[in-house]
């Protein structure tokens, strides 16, 4: 089985590793039975380039559905909660969001290692560094850019004020408590001497904007979190991965997008996991934050210190994912490794450098 020995096992190889695997298809199967979903023998593979969430295809008879789950633990505390992040999809698709929809959710921690949920498998492309043909022309180029961006309009106009969507998340104090709260995981998840990461915090803190407006926020929009129509003009069917999901500012949105959106005549980062937008016929960094702020207008002047946020942030969830590597807790490679060994402090200097673009 190789690599995928630590990820797919059954019960019996299970108990002949050290490493916990990630499916355990005996307790798969079961479940999935409980919950009415499909029947017979379960076939797995992983798919999607998470780091840190897994997800699994799993087809069955009568059964084609996506199994998502956390890491491996031990965890950092409210992190990789699939429970919410499960809960959040199913009040989002009744207000028009496209997202998966919900099929069961497991909060047993004792199935699996860790909690987990299973949702519809979505049929569609995710743009990353190759273009499906169909979105390959330039003006198709230029409408996934649109539509990345208008996506994201179409979340930050959900009502916020009544139902029970307004209960996900505090919007008041959100950016105070995002810098603190990622200060904290430094400290529970570093490894390594990095006094930018201390530098980055205090700025922060001290250029922190006035918040203009509240609405849900993804946590992790990009262009690779959207699940495009495979034929046809460019229309984004599925929006993926929800664990950041709250109530919040939504220039921190609008700053990820931005400062993990690949543009040519840039230093690239490893948070730059769709490279295609550097080549011609994509929107640039400006351009999209025109084309979402044409539905708002909102002061658009202090968007380097949400980009700032975006990759400080960035740089920390993949130290901790650095960490977990050296310990051992991740079957990567030697090459993912030293990817992340030069790759967090590249994420702090690109971070710097948009910091000093503020005002």
């Amino acid at each position: 089985m190789g690599r995928m020995q630590d990820i797919v096992q059954t019960t019996a190889e299970a108990a002949r590793t050290d490493l916990a695997p990630l499916l355990i298809l005996e307790r798969v199967e079961e479940f999935l039975d409980a919950a009415g979903i499909g029947s017979g023998p379960v076939h797995a593979h992983r798919i999607g380039e998470g780091q840190s969430n897994v997800t699994f295809r799993i087809k069955r008879h009568g059964a084609d559905v996506v199994l998502r789950r956390g890491p491996r633990p031990p965890l950092p505390p409210t992190t990789h909660d699939m429970v919410r992040e499960a809960h959040i999809q199913s009040l989002l698709a009744p207000l028009g969001i496209p997202v998966p929809k919900i099929l069961a959710v497991c909060a047993d921690a004792n199935v699996l290692g860790v909690p987990f949920y299973v949702m519809s498998h979505v049929d569609g492309d995710v743009v990353t560094d190759t273009v499906p043909e169909h979105l390959d022309a330039p003006a198709q180029r230029r409408a996934t850019s649109e539509a990345a961006a208008d996506m994201l309009v179409r979340l930050h106009s959900v009502d916020i004020e009544s139902g029970d969507i307004a209960g996900i998340g505090r919007p008041d104090g959100y950016l105070k408590r995002q810098v603190q709260r990622f200060s904290v995981l430094w400290e529970m998840g570093g490894s390594r001497e990095l006094p930018q990461v201390a530098q980055l915090a205090h700025w922060l803190e001290a250029n922190r904007p006035v918040t203009q407006r509240n609405t849900v926020i993804h946590g992790d929009y990009r262009l690779g979190n959207l699940m495009f129509s495979r034929q046809g003009p460019a229309h984004v069917k599925s929006v993926l991965d929800w664990e950041m999901a709250t109530l919040g500012d939504p220039l921190a949105d609008l700053g990820y997008l931005t400062a993990t959106y690949a543009q040519a005549g840039t230093p690239a980062t490893l948070l730059e996991l769709t490279p295609v937008t550097a080549q011609p016929g994509y929107l640039n960094r400006a351009d999209m934050a025109q084309r979402y702020n044409a539905h708002f207008d909102l002061d658009l002047s202090a968007l380097p210190w949400y980009q700032t946020l975006a990759l400080w942030k960035a740089a920390i969830f993949s130290e901790a994912i650095h960490t977990r590597w050296k310990r051992g807790e991740r079957a990567d490679g030697s090459a993912f490794g030293a990817a992340l060994e030069a790759g967090v402090p590249r994420l702090l200097e690109a971070a710097a450098a948009h910091a000093a673009k503020l005002p």
